[in-house]
């Protein structure tokens, strides 16, 4: 079964939330996660020429943005897996998007930036860094709302 095309890992230099709970149901069928609502620094902003840069507002605005909280499914982040396999089976339209009653067998962390998942179907290869997972929990939260200009 063909899927949509594989969503674009978020820029390094963008801000991500920072990890503040991972936890895993005991029938390990999902997996929650909470990001607190002050962004870590993005690498950029290391500079103090670049640091200033940023308007009052917006940093106001960065730093009093609510936390993020999540529940993603096993079989939802399966199927969202993007390491060099899965990519190519989706490349080829080979990729099964059917993970109907997988469970994550395993969490670790992969360094300071990310998580190994396991799952009940043998796959183990999926490293996901805290920056795709804010992404993908974004997209469980639902649509953004409107931008409104003053």
């Amino acid at each position: 079964m063909m899927t949509s095309a594989p969503q674009p890992l978020p820029a390094p230099s963008e801000p991500v939330p920072d990890i503040e709970e991972i936890r895993l149901d005991r029938d390990r069928r999902h997996l929650h996660l909470a990001f607190s609502g002050r962004p870590a620094v993005p690498a950029s902003l290391n500079a103090p020429a670049q640091r200033a840069a940023l308007s009052a507002r917006a940093l106001r605005a960065s730093l009093s943005a609510p936390a993020l909280r999540a529940s993603l499914s096993a079989p939802a982040l399966r199927a969202a897996c993007r390491c060099a396999a899965c990519v190519a089976d989706q490349a080829r339209g080979t990729f099964s998007a059917d993970f109907a009653g997988v469970t994550l067998t395993h969490v670790a962390p992969f360094g300071a930036h990310g998580l190994n998942l396991s799952f009940s179907d043998g796959h183990a290869r999926g490293v996901y860094p805290f920056a795709y997972l804010a992404a993908l929990a974004a997209d469980a939260a639902g649509p953004d709302l409107p931008e409104v200009k003053p």
